[in-house]
């Protein structure tokens, strides 16, 4: 077996189960967009019309931005595996092997694992397209037409999702594995020019914001190409100092968690490790963001339907009807970023508990019980994806509030602030659901291991 083979450098190939899932569902979201437009395309060109053409450009977006938060995901997914096996990759080192070779052994396996994830994601967004046109046109709500089932776009899909996880893996392997890295701490690295770059973004970013509320109280069309232009600068501000602010938040958010024994190690774990917190927390961030923006605005636009001037009863309905249908068709198709996004959390949680064997083995015989380590990784991940939805609720709203005014500030009075409460019982509800998914299954595994047993592990 070679010193870089994928069995050495990642172990067993199930550490990198997640980033599959992530592939394969990226996969099957773009070959579901792809082959609606082919749909659409079809009905369009029989009918006359380019819907199709529309929902081909409104797809490539929505797909660019699930492949954005996969290859987040994917990037901190492999760097926590990094995390967990530093003391596996230093032996290697030692034993000659360069962190090129190292690099070049996970990128060889995770390409497989993405490759797989590909392939099932596009077989399963054929087949669930393909059985809703036959359902649909069964019951005549779609014409009976010579539709494509596998349009050539969907291989693009699939190629782009694989180049993503093996760009997002190279990206996070690139510092991980230096020759210093592999034997480092767990104190948070500071970068002067990070720290420059996240300030200037997310100032800027605010004052873009701010100008596009003034654009659209002047009724100027700029205003909405400024909000969006303000939303990703203050995105990549808050990407760029994520190290900072994350930690922090959870810090804050971790006191309430209580302060029983459990409690109190929850929250020193949860932020013992500064880079681990940002890798479990800012991909969920990112989706329960983009969610909350797109219901936030639309119930802003929907609300305030009923002020705009020359509009009979009649028509003020019908707009509402169609911004409803609107705004669900938009929340379900960037649903897949905050899905991703919950299935990369799940994995990190998992696997660092696995890396703590040895310290829960600790607690344990200094006489914690099975309960009490179970409401320790439980709280610990309540303090986690607490903090990702409470600071992406406040987001999302924020920022949907303002692509709302930006639009209809000229339209209306006051500041449209829009508070879809559907979307957020749903985002509160999946979020507990989260927690248990996230905490049950590693916490099981974690008191089934014996005391002494959990303290051999080096």
């Amino acid at each position: 077996m070679k010193a870089t083979s994928s069995r050495l450098t990642v172990g067993s190939m199930r550490e990198l189960s997640a980033i599959g899932v992530v592939c394969g569902l990226s996969a099957m979201y773009a070959t579901a967009l792809v082959c609606a437009s082919s749909i659409l395309g079809t009905l369009s060109e029989a009918k006359g019309g380019s819907a199709g053409a529309a929902l081909g450009i409104v797809s490539s977006v929505f797909i660019l931005i699930a492949l954005f938060v996969a290859g987040v995901v994917i990037s901190n997914g492999v760097d926590t595996v990094i995390a967990g096996r530093r003391r596996e990759l230093s032996l290697l080192r030692l034993v000659g092997a360069s962190s090129k070779q190292l690099r070049a052994s996970l990128m060889n396996a995770v390409t497989k694992v993405a490759a797989v994830g590909a392939v099932a994601g596009v077989l399963l967004g054929v087949a669930t397209t393909w059985i809703t046109r036959v359902i649909l046109v069964n019951r005549g709500t779609l014409d009976d037409l010579d539709y494509r089932v596998f349009p050539p776009l969907a291989v693009m899909g699939a190629l782009a999702v694989v180049a993503t996880a093996v760009g997002a893996t190279l990206v996070g392997t690139r510092s991980a594995l230096s020759s210093a890295s592999v034997v480092r701490s767990t104190r948070a690295v500071r970068s002067w020019f990070r720290d420059l770059v996240a300030a200037l973004g997310i100032g800027g970013g605010v004052v873009i914001l701010v100008a596009a509320c003034y654009l659209g109280e002047e009724g100027s069309q700029a205003g909405f190409f400024a909000a969006f232009f303000g939303s990703a600068v203050l995105a990549v501000g808050i990407m760029m100092g994520a190290g900072r602010i994350v930690p922090a938040l959870v810090a804050g958010v971790g006191r309430l968690v209580g302060a029983s024994p459990s409690a109190v190690i929850a929250r020193k774990n949860a932020v013992a490790d500064p880079q681990r917190t940002t890798r479990s927390t800012i991909g969920l961030l990112i989706g329960v963001t983009l969610v909350t923006t797109i219901a936030s605005g639309m119930r802003s636009v929907r609300e305030s339907v009923t002020a705009w001037e020359g509009m009979t009863p009649k028509e003020v309905q019908e707009a509402q009807q169609i911004l409803s249908v609107m705004s669900s068709v938009l929340i379900a198709m960037i649903a897949i970023s905050a899905v991703i996004a919950a299935v990369g959390f799940v994995s990190t949680m998992s696997l660092t508990v696995i890396g703590r064997t040895r310290e829960i083995g600790m607690l344990r015989a200094m006489g914690f019980t099975a309960k009490q380590i179970r409401s320790m990784i439980t709280l610990e991940s309540v303090a986690l994806s607490g903090t990702a939805v409470a600071t992406g609720l406040v987001l999302g709203i924020v920022l949907g509030a303002v692509g709302a005014q930006s639009l209809i500030g000229f339209m209306t009075e006051g500041f449209p602030i829009g508070l879809p409460l559907p979307a957020l019982v749903t985002i509160v509800v999946g979020t507990v659901a989260l927690v248990i998914v996230a905490s049950l299954p590693p916490s099981r595994r974690a008191v089934a291991i014996a005391p002494v047993d959990a303290l051999a592990v080096a």
